[in-house]
This record gives structure tokens, C-alpha cells and sequence, in this order.
């Protein structure tokens, strides 16, 4: 399995990835608004990858960058009537994995990936949120040092499901 930068043409198998997650974990799939920023991944986010396997997309991730969200490190505020972790320059976003895809360390290896590329972009801490119902993810997440900071209701989630932020430092 190879994770590589996202090119245009992976947009149907990122689509498809996400989409399997949703249905799974019973999640509104909104094509029109939620889930719109699917379509063009790769310059919707600063970066995105995929991770490929026989010719098929069966997982993804991406970076976007930001400035300093002000506050303490360990905090959540609130960043123009929405719910950030305090302290961080970065974020991780859209990470999934199909589940046949699953048990082999492919989370691992695009927090990784993430990771990497804000460490060698002198990022200091990562801010991600995540789904309550994702547990599997949660921990992973706590392996590599992150930290629970809050919990919100994701902007536009139709089904307005509760998630936990977390800071992540980029370490060396």
C-alpha cells in the first residue's frame, strides 16, 4: 500500500473511501454541503494524500495550515463563532480508512504523514477533531501524545454529532 500526494483523477476513490466510513458508522452523507469539499481535496486542503492499494483509493488524509489560534495550549476557544483548539498552526482533517483496509497500521502511517510534513514545515501543534463514535481512532491519536481539549457539534454536520478536539504537538 503506497500513501502519494492526491492527483485529480482520485477524487471518485476519495469520495468512495469517505462515503464507506459514513455509511458504516451510519453518518448523512451530504454531497451538496458537508461532504462537497471531496470533490477537489487536493486544492480545498494545503495537502492531501491517499493511500492507493492495486489501483484503488482505500484511504486518505490532509493537512490544512493556519495561523495561531490564539489561547492556551490545552484549550479549546472560540475562533469566529467556532469551536478551535487553542495553540495550534496546523490540522489534520478528513483521515479514513475502509475498513477492509483496516488493522495494518494505515492510520498510523498517515498521521505520520501529517505529521512529517508540518514538522518540516516548522508547524508546532496540530489540531484535529473527530467523532465521538470513532474510539479506534481516538486512541491511535492518544499514541502519538494528543490530548482531548473539547468536544463541539462540527459546522454543517447534518446530523450534528458530537466530536471530540484535540491538540497534537509535532514533535522532532
Amino acid at each position: 500500500m503506497t500513501i502519494r500526494a492526491w492527483r485529480p483523477e482520485d477524487t471518485e476513490g476519495v469520495v468512495a473511501t469517505v462515503r464507506s466510513v459514513f455509511d458504516e458508522y451510519g453518518f448523512t452523507w451530504d454531497a451538496e454541503g458537508y461532504c462537497s469539499d471531496l470533490n477537489d481535496a487536493g486544492t480545498e486542503y494545503d495537502r492531501f494524500w491517499v493511500v492507493e492499494h492495486e489501483g484503488q483509493v482505500v484511504g486518505c488524509v490532509g493537512l490544512e495550515l493556519h495561523e495561531t489560534i490564539p489561547g492556551m495550549p490545552g484549550t479549546a476557544t472560540v475562533v469566529d463563532g467556532v469551536p478551535r483548539v487553542a495553540a495550534t498552526d496546523c490540522e489534520l482533517v478528513r483521515l479514513y480508512v475502509r475498513s477492509e483496509a483496516r488493522g495494518c497500521g494505515l492510520g498510523v502511517r498517515l498521521t505520520r504523514t501529517v505529521l512529517n510534513e508540518a514538522r518540516g514545515l516548522g508547524r508546532q501543534a496540530v489540531e484535529l477533531w473527530s467523532d465521538k463514535k470513532l474510539v479506534h481512532a481516538h486512541l491511535m491519536y492518544q499514541s502519538f501524545g494528543a490530548t482531548i481539549v473539547g468536544e463541539r457539534i462540527c459546522p454543517g454536520d447534518p446530523d450534528e454529532s458530537l466530536e471530540w478536539g484535540f491538540i497534537l504537538p509535532v514533535q522532532a
